[in-house]
C-alpha cells in the first residue's frame, strides 16, 4: 500500500472505540455481517428493462451468502422470458456478489438482482424475523396450482370498456353484464389445474370441464361477451 508525503509526515493518532457494523435481522437473529457468507434471507423484488417495456419479479432464497434456490417470473417481453430461463441457470450456486456482477442476459433481470441486493445486506428481507428462515423450495409457494405465475392481464380502452384476460383464478372465458352491460362476473378456466390433469392422463376435455368455474353473480348476467372476440 502506497501513501503520500503528506499522509506519511502526519502524527498518527489512536483510534477510539470501534463497535463493528450495526446488527440486521437475518432469520430471527441479529448479525454483525462483514462478509458475504455472513447474509441469510428469501425476499423478493422487481427489475424493468431501460424501455420499460417488461418487467421481472424475482425470488431468492440466500443461505450463508449463497443463492440457493431462485424463482423468476417475467411479463411484457418475449424474449426476457428467455433470458429468464438462461439466469436460472447462472444465477444458482452464486454468492451475491457474483450474481451481483453476473450479467444475467435481461435488463430487467439484472435490475431485479440489484434491488434484491439492496435489501437483503440490509437485512430488510421476508424473513427477518423468521427463525431459521424458509426451506429450499419455498419460492414456490407464490405460484398457483400447476406450478403457473398468478399473472392479471385486463385490456380497457374508453371507448369500449375493459376486458378482463387473466386473473388470479385463471384463463378468462366468458365476461357476465347485467342490464347496463356493467361486469358482474366472469368464467374461468384453472388452466393450471386443467394441465396438471391432463398430465395425469385425463381426458383433455374432461379435464377442461372439471376445471371451468364462475366468479361473482356470473349466473344473473343477461349477457355474456367474449373479451377476446367481442
Amino acid at each position: 500500500m502506497q501513501y503520500s508525503k503528506e499522509v506519511e509526515e502526519m502524527v498518527c493518532v489512536k483510534k477510539g472505540p470501534h463497535h463493528g457494523p450495526a446488527p440486521i435481522p437475518e432469520e430471527g437473529k441479529w448479525v454483525k455481517s462483514k462478509e458475504i457468507k455472513d447474509i441469510c434471507g428469501l425476499t423478493h423484488g422487481v427489475g424493468w428493462c431501460a424501455p420499460q417495456q417488461g418487467a421481472c419479479k424475482l425470488t431468492l432464497n440466500v443461505k450463508d451468502g449463497i443463492i440457493e434456490e431462485a424463482l423468476i417470473e417475467t411479463i411484457g417481453c418475449s424474449g426476457m422470458t428467455h433470458s429468464a430461463a438462461m439466469a436460472s441457470e447462472a444465477i444458482v450456486g452464486k454468492t451475491l456478489l457474483e450474481a451481483l456482477n453476473t450479467d444475467l442476459v435481461c435488463d430487467a433481470i439484472n435490475t431485479a438482482m440489484r434491488e434484491l441486493f439492496l435489501q437483503i445486506v440490509y437485512g430488510r428481507t421476508q424473513t427477518a424475523f423468521s427463525e431459521g428462515g424458509l426451506p429450499i423450495g419455498a419460492g414456490l409457494e407464490d405460484l398457483g396450482k400447476g406450478l403457473c405465475s398468478q399473472v392479471g392481464t385486463i385490456f380497457s380502452t374508453n371507448a369500449k370498456g375493459t376486458r378482463y384476460l387473466n386473473l388470479a383464478e385463471g384463463y378468462i372465458m366468458e365476461l357476465g353484464l347485467d342490464a347496463d352491460d356493467e361486469i358482474i362476473g366472469y368464467k374461468f378456466v384453472r388452466f393450471g389445474k386443467m394441465m396438471e390433469a391432463i398430465r395425469a392422463g385425463v381426458d383433455a376435455n374432461k379435464a377442461y370441464t372439471d376445471n371451468i368455474g364462475t366468479y361473482g353473480r356470473f349466473d344473473d348476467a343477461v349477457k355474456y361477451i367474449d373479451p377476446r372476440n367481442e
